[in-house]
C-alpha cells in the first residue's frame, strides 16, 4: 500500500493593513478552522503577494482542513478553509495504480483488478480459446480481446484465480467474501433480513444505486445510481464459463471468494443499469467475473 500524504498550499497576501505582515503561512487540522495556536502549521516567509508550500506528514485516507494565514503586529488574519482529503493509492505487481475507498469499517479498491501476475510474479494464463477457457484453473481474459475494455474494466477473472493461494490481490489485500459483501451491504443500508437472500436485495434502501457510477458507459436509465459509496461499479460485463463475451454496459459482475455448494460454483454480486439493487447468487467458478479487493 502507498499512499499520498503530502499537498502543495499557499495563498496571497493583498494588504498588510498598515503593519508589515512579520510571517505568512498555512495551518491545517483534522477538525474546522485551524489556527497558528496548534503545532501542525508551517511558516513561509514574511511581506506581501503569493507564496506557497508543501505540506507533508499527513495521515493517508484522512480529512484536512486547511487555511492560509498572516500575521502582523495587528494579529493574525485566516483565508478560506480549504478541505481536503490525503488519498490512498494501491499499486499492484504490474504497477498499476487503484484509488480507493473507504466504505463503513472497510477500504476498498475503486476500479476493478487489472493484474496480469500472481502475486508472487507467476504469470496468469491468457488468450484461451471457448474449450481452453473451461478448464478448471487460473485464466482471466479481456472483454473482447479488446486493449481499451482492459483500460476501463479491468480483466475478467475466473475464479480458480480468485483462489489461488499465490494470491491475486496485491500484499495487505484481498478478494472479498460473501460475508465481506454483506459488510458492504449493510454499510449502505442493507437490511439484515434481505443480506442473505438471493437475487435482487436493497433495493428500498438504494443500495446498488450508491455502488454505481454515473458514468456513460451505463446503458439508461442507470437507476437509481448516486455513486454516493464512492464504489464506482461499472458494467464491464462478462465471459462466460463455455467462452462467450456478455452484457457489457449492462451489468457489473464481482467475485466474492466464497464458495457455494457444490464446489464448482461460488457467490457473485451483479449491479444492473435497470435496477437499484443488488444482486446475489452462485455460479460456475469457469465464469469470467470483475474483481475487486479489499483492505486485510
Amino acid at each position: 500500500m502507498q499512499s499520498s500524504t503530502s499537498v502543495t498550499a499557499g495563498g496571497n497576501v493583498v494588504s498588510d493593513g498598515g503593519s508589515p505582515v512579520t510571517s505568512r503561512g498555512v495551518c491545517w487540522s483534522q477538525n474546522p478552522n485551524p489556527t497558528i495556536a496548534l503545532p501542525t502549521k508551517q511558516t513561509v516567509s514574511s511581506g506581501l503577494g503569493t507564496f506557497s508550500t508543501t505540506v507533508s506528514g499527513l495521515t493517508a485516507g484522512t480529512t484536512y482542513y486547511l487555511r492560509a494565514f498572516a500575521t502582523s503586529a495587528v494579529g493574525t488574519s485566516y483565508g478560506n478553509t480549504v478541505t481536503f482529503n490525503s488519498q490512498q493509492f494501491l499499486l499492484d505487481i504490474d504497477g498499476n495504480i487503484y484509488d480507493t475507498v473507504v466504505i463503513g469499517t472497510q477500504t476498498w479498491m475503486k476500479q476493478n483488478l487489472k493484474v496480469s501476475k500472481y502475486r508472487n510474479g507467476d504469470p496468469i494464463p491468457t488468450n484461451l480459446n471457448n474449450i481452453a477457457w473451461s478448464n478448471p484453473s487460473g485464466a482471466y481474459s479481456i472483454y473482447n480481446n479488446t486493449v481499451s475494455n482492459d483500460s476501463i474494466y479491468g480483466k475478467l477473472y475466473n475464479w480458480y484465480t480468485v483462489a489461488d493461494p499465490r494470491g491475486l490481490c496485491p500484499l495487505g489485500w484481498h478478494v472479498p467474501s460473501d460475508g465481506e459483501w454483506h459488510t458492504l451491504e449493510t454499510a449502505l443500508g442493507m437490511q439484515a433480513a434481505e443480506l442473505n437472500n438471493m437475487g435482487a436485495r436493497g433495493s428500498a434502501q438504494n443500495v446498488g444505486g450508491q455502488m454505481k457510477s454515473l458514468s456513460p458507459l451505463w446503458l439508461s436509465p442507470n437507476t437509481g445510481a448516486t455513486n454516493s459509496s464512492g464504489f464506482s461499479g461499472l458494467p464491464g460485463g462478462y465471459r462466460s464459463y463455455d467462452g462467450p463475451y456478455s452484457v457489457i454496459g449492462n451489468l457489473g459482475y464481482w467475485w466474492s471468494s466464497s464458495q457455494y455448494f457444490p464446489a464448482t460454483v461460488a457467490w457473485y454480486r451483479v449491479l444492473l443499469y435497470a435496477n437499484d439493487d443488488v444482486f446475489r447468487n452462485y455460479n460456475d467458478k469457469s465464469f469470467g467475473y470483475s474483481v475487486r479487493c479489499v483492505r486485510d
